[in-house]
């Protein structure tokens, strides 16, 4: 199923996410198919999207979705276990913004990512780049925390239109 996106101003959005215990249950199956399912629409939305928490569609569970070129899956109970000493900056946006505008945030270049899969078995994921910059938005979500509550400096917003004119 779709399911529609809490937007920016809804409390559950700060919200802290309880971990998953249950692997057995359907619920979780139909959680992640509709992390998956949502995902696929606002990117076809948007033209642009990579990843999706749970509590974005109003669950307060520890799941993420990712769907890149280099890795696609769910992730549960991901916990980030190692960062490297160097940040870089980068301009993020969220289906939570309506991908209305962005703000500069600083994210780590790399992380290992400890998680869970879908029949509970513990997988370990380097990322570096715009992956790792992917999962550390992702699981702040998990977290309460938005792209806003980590920006730089309140000067340091844009609005979509004028972020597309910056990758011309």
């Amino acid at each position: 199923m779709i399911r529609p996106i809490l937007q920016l101003g809804n409390e559950t959005l700060w919200k802290n996410s309880l971990p998953v215990k249950d692997f057995q249950s359907s619920d979780l199956e139909s959680l992640i198919e509709d992390l998956s399912n949502t995902l696929l629409e606002a990117q076809r939305r948007f033209g642009c999207g990579r990843g999706i928490a749970a509590p974005q569609i109003s669950e307060l569970k520890r799941v993420i979705f990712i769907d890149t070129q280099v890795f696609r899956s769910p992730l549960i109970n991901p916990r980030i276990v190692r960062v490297s000493d160097r940040k870089f900056e980068v301009w993020d946006s969220c289906f939570s913004f309506n991908m209305a505008f962005f703000v500069l945030v600083d994210r780590y270049y790399r992380i290992r990512v400890e998680y869970l899969d879908q029949g509970g078995k513990k997988q370990v994921t380097d990322a570096e780049n715009e992956l790792s910059e992917l999962l550390q938005h992702e699981i702040d979500h998990l977290d309460g925390i938005l792209a806003t509550d980590r920006m730089k400096d309140v000067k340091k917003i844009m609005m979509r239109q004028e972020w597309e004119k910056t990758l011309k």
